[in-house]
């Protein structure tokens, strides 16, 4: 098994300005995907815009008062979507990582959450994944048969759908391991250096940055962080997933259980 990590979700980018994931005192938190790059989807009724994600704990509520009210309307690009559980991405630049990833796999979601309690600084935190059991690759042309009804609702999907542009992105499904966490896993110095290492196998360097932009700098670009055939990188892996089981609260560590199987 593989374990790779994904960024996602809103970030400090100026196109992302005023948005915020939220992070609860109790570690529950929302999640709130990107705006969609093309604009012109904002049209398109049946893409998610801003004003349809609903609460995670109050699915009555929405999540506008999260959101600046020049994208209330405007399309999201909800991937990774936790409903059906699929995530996609270009297959290109900080992504072409995703290529090389198989059923059995792991994909990591980290997302930057912002503390509502006053005083707390945003951060990294690991806020689900996917056990991949299903894979398209190299889409470029309309998803037929049960691939189609997979990933139906993922936002390469929908984009396509609605542009008539196929561009060779890659979508991925999870199986009944996958899932959102309940409570973000915090993402921290401490279990970065117990569990990863760079591209080319060593320590993090934590002297240039503070911890948030070095965490930020080394997750930048999409790749896999740990490989369970490599007998090293199993212990590490096996670290990660007590620090998961430690915080989620739910049964989120099962995404890594064949660790220790």
């Amino acid at each position: 098994m593989r374990i790779y990590l994904a960024n996602v979700g809103a970030n400090t980018s100026a196109e992302h300005s005023g948005l915020i994931s939220p992070l609860f005192d109790d570690g529950t938190f929302e999640f709130l995907p990107i705006p969609e790059g093309d604009r012109n989807l904002d049209r398109y009724a049946n893409t998610v815009h801003y004003r349809d994600l609903r609460s995670r704990s109050e699915p009555n509520r929405d999540l506008l008062r999260y959101v600046p009210e020049r994208l209330w309307n405007a399309a999201c690009h909800n991937d990774p979507e936790f409903e059906t559980l699929t995530y996609g991405d270009t297959g290109k630049g900080r992504a072409a990582n995703l290529n090389h990833m198989k059923i059995g796999d792991v994909l990591l979601f980290l997302a930057r959450l912002v503390p509502r309690a006053a005083g707390k600084e945003s951060g990294f935190y690991l806020v689900g994944g996917i056990s991949v059991d299903s894979v398209a690759g190299n889409v470029t042309q309309p998803l037929t048969g049960q691939a189609a009804q997979r990933f139906a609702r993922n936002a390469h999907v929908i984009r396509a759908r609605c542009t008539g542009i196929w561009d060779g992105f890659w979508v991925f499904g999870g199986s009944s391991r996958s899932r959102r966490f309940e409570r973000a896993v915090p993402v921290t110095r401490e279990i970065c250096e117990q569990a990863f290492k760079d591209k080319d196998g060593k320590p993090w360097n934590w002297s240039r940055q503070t911890e948030t932009a070095t965490i930020g700098s080394y997750t930048r670009t999409c790749r896999c962080m740990l490989d369970t055939s490599n007998p090293e990188q199993a212990m590490r892996t096996e670290k990660l997933r007590v620090w998961i089981a430690r915080h989620t609260g739910d049964a989120g560590a099962e995404l890594l259980e064949e660790v220790t199987e």
